[in-house]
């Protein structure tokens, strides 16, 4: 029978594990199909680059019980968190579908913000690093943001009311 703690991550960890196992097999079993094409240098660099993260994520993930529930909690679902803004800024990196690409950002801005939401909710300091998701990697925090802002602003408030709606 499994510990306690390890039954609520369960159900994503098992997504994630669906996940990992067949971005892999496809990204290492072109041999076995004929009938695939080539893939395309953006295609082969997606994939490796989302197979990397979620490995690190499965990796992080398998975090060791430290007797504490919550805390191992949030040491378990942190890198969860952490790996859908990794596979999220992939997707920025190569896709091209704008509806995707909105998606992911927001992704980037939720599950940020639910890692500090948890880590807060024990204590610890939070320490954002990461990007905006309309923010290129290394620019200055006052740089004026891409176009793609105005839309994820807007995506956000109606998010927003959405969950108003809902209560």
């Amino acid at each position: 029978m499994l510990p306690r703690f390890l039954k609520p991550g369960l159900a994503p960890l098992g997504a994630a594990v669906l996940l990992a196992v067949a971005a892999a097999a496809f990204a290492h079993d072109g041999d076995h199909h004929p009938a695939q094409t080539a893939l395309s240098a953006d295609e082969s660099a997606f994939l490796a680059e989302n197979d990397a993260a979620m490995t690190k994520m499965m990796n992080d993930m398998a975090a060791k019980p430290s007797g504490d529930i919550d805390r191992d909690f949030v040491a378990m679902m942190t890198p969860h968190h952490q790996g859908a803004i990794d596979m999220a800024v992939i997707e920025l990196r190569y896709g091209k579908n704008e509806r995707l690409r909105r998606i992911a950002q927001e992704i980037i801005v939720e599950q940020r913000q639910e890692i500090d939401a948890m880590k807060l909710a024990l204590g610890e300091q939070v320490t954002d690093t990461t990007p905006a998701p309309t923010q290129q990697p290394g620019a200055k925090p006052g740089a004026k943001p891409g176009p793609a802002a105005a839309t994820h602003d807007h995506m956000n408030m109606h998010h927003d009311m959405m969950k108003q709606e809902t209560k």
